[in-house]
């Protein structure tokens, strides 16, 4: 791949791209005005005492002062990290801790959030604080509002913006992101410019994206996806849409008014929505030629079947691959897109291995996912030991996923390895419960996770969320289970369902800890230690 930074891409977008326009609900900016705008807010940054290597935290809904200000810190040098705008006080303390940052770029609704962090609050790193939708002289110490910013601009300048970047090169450290923290603390993963503009440029080659593309996304700027979109329409010369706060309606209208050619819903929490939204049969989606996802086959099948005139891939990867580490292919036949996600990007190699023995499994036997390559992370933050327990001595990461391969190197996500539930003595993927439940006519997002059980140790339990139409009732969460029985086997069959309207996430991944502790602490407080036989066939065995 091309040794190249982040502003290198940036640049070469503005020239080659300047009808092409980053779109938020709300706002847009040609490529060559963002990347005008950009320089100026680098010169802000290094007017307020932002220095090449600092860290510069953004907590800020998705906009384009989400973009404009992440690559103005790699204009100089900084690194970025943003924060979850779902997080509370105490998530915001420890990434702070952790981070170390000594600038935050957020707006009022996020002071609160960050309060015990204020820059005049005993032993925190942050020396500024910018709040971009307002400015008081009620404000805190170290707190300050946009006008700042332009003082700062005016103090520094493009010379020195100059300067800066001559030192940014392909190995210099441009992100810092957090890991979701559905199963453990979260981690800063490093990226380096290489790495993003390796995965840009992997990802726009992959889906053959054009100067007339318009790739839309609705994964924050606080997420992978949402960068990984981003540089892969800076490397493809093309537009990218934002539907900033996601909802289903607004992203329907910016899809359909924009003309979107790609779409990268990623999640069926995401994209579910959008196809049961009552407007949806309604919509002018005709420009759309590829949607990106990542679920079971089973519903794979369905949201093409939803959407039949565009092509519908899968991929696979996680925050320590930058997002995308494989992807599908558009030429590959419908029933291999709907079971695998594709193979290797350019840039990153993947394998199959025992996870016990770190040896290769042969093609159709399941084994941890393993990758390496320059968008593999450069580091966990401050973590050296696990940086080392992750990453073997020749680059390969251990990645926690179970996967298989198929005779062409295309891999297909069976489960994390901490997703199997120990049933009786036999293994139960998660993903392959839920697929399968997920087939019935009232279920729409389905969840499974382990319940405690007396007898069995564990059995499964199905959170799901209804499609519309269709109430909460014993009688629902009955059939959903006879649904089961006699189609999988006995110790696969949910021994309870529990509905839900909503779900306990972490940016865009349901935290599923939350649900197990739930249906834990239920079962507690009624007294019930092991699930009841349930119907004939229903039993593990």
């Amino acid at each position: 791949m091309a040794e190249q930074t982040v502003p290198d891409l940036l640049e070469a977008c503005a020239v080659a791209a300047p009808d092409q326009h980053v779109v938020f609900p709300d706002e847009r900016s040609s490529w060559p005005d963002l990347r005008a705008q950009v320089r100026h807010d680098a010169a802000a940054l290094l007017g307020l005492g932002v220095a090449p290597g600092d860290r510069v935290a953004v907590l800020l809904h998705g906009g384009l002062d989400a973009v404009r200000y992440w690559l103005a810190a790699s204009e100089i040098g900084a690194i970025t990290v943003p924060l979850t705008v779902r997080m509370r006080e105490h998530e915001a303390a420890q990434m702070i801790d952790d981070a170390g940052p000594v600038l935050a770029l957020t707006t009022s609704d996020f002071l609160p959030v960050l309060d015990a962090h204020l820059p005049d609050r005993p032993g925190s790193p942050l020396r500024t604080v910018v709040v971009l939708d307002r400015t008081g002289p009620d404000a805190p110490a170290g707190v300050t509002g946009r006008s700042a910013l332009e003082a700062a601009a005016r103090r520094s300048g493009p010379a020195q913006v100059d300067r800066a970047r001559a030192g940014v090169g392909p190995d210099t450290p441009a992100i810092m992101l957090y890991t979701s923290g559905t199963t453990a603390r979260p981690r800063g993963c490093v990226h380096t410019h290489r790495s993003l503009a390796d995965e840009g440029a992997a990802v726009a080659g992959r889906l053959g994206l054009t100067p007339q593309d318009r790739f839309w996304t609705p994964l924050p700027m606080f997420h992978c996806g949402g960068y990984d979109v981003a540089l892969a329409a800076m490397a493809g010369r093309c537009g990218f849409v934002h539907v900033g706060s996601f909802e289903p309606g607004r992203a329907l209208d910016q899809m359909e008014t924009e003309r979107c050619t790609v779409a990268f819903p990623a999640f069926e929490t995401i994209w579910m929505p959008v196809l049961d939204h009552p407007t949806f049969p309604d919509r002018d989606l005709s420009a759309l030629r590829l949607v990106i996802n990542i679920g079971a086959p089973e519903r794979m099948r369905s949201m093409q079947a939803r959407l039949p005139h565009a092509i519908q891939l899968s991929c696979l990867g996680m925050t320590e691959s930058l997002g995308f580490c494989c992807v599908g292919s558009p030429d590959d036949p419908a029933e291999v897109r709907a079971t695998t996600s594709g193979r290797p990007l350019p840039h990153m190699e993947a394998r199959v291995v025992d996870p016990e023995t770190g040896e290769p499994v042969p093609p159709g036997t399941p084994g941890e996912f393993r990758f390496r390559g320059t968008s593999r992370m450069a580091y966990y933050h401050r973590d050296p030991d696990t940086t080392a327990a992750r990453i073997d001595d020749v680059g390969w990461f251990a990645s926690g996923d179970q996967v298989v391969a198929d005779d062409e190197g295309r891999l297909r996500f069976r489960t994390r390895l901490k997703d199997v539930l120990k049933v009786g003595g036999e293994n139960v993927a998660a993903t392959e419960v839920e697929g399968f439940l997920c087939e019935h006519p009232a279920a729409g997002i389905v969840q499974v996770v382990a319940a405690p059980d007396a007898r069995y140790g564990e059995v499964v339990c199905a959170f799901v969320e209804l499609r519309d139409g269709h109430e909460p009732s014993d009688g629902l969460a009955e059939e959903m289970i006879a649904f089961c029985v006699g189609r999988i086997a006995g110790y696969k069959v949910p021994r309870y369902v529990r509905f839900v309207d909503e779900w306990p996430m972490s940016g865009t991944k349901v935290q599923k800890f939350r649900l197990q502790t739930r249906i834990a602490e239920e079962l507690s407080a009624a007294g019930i230690t092991e699930a009841p036989r349930g119907p004939a066939g229903a039993a593990p065995r």
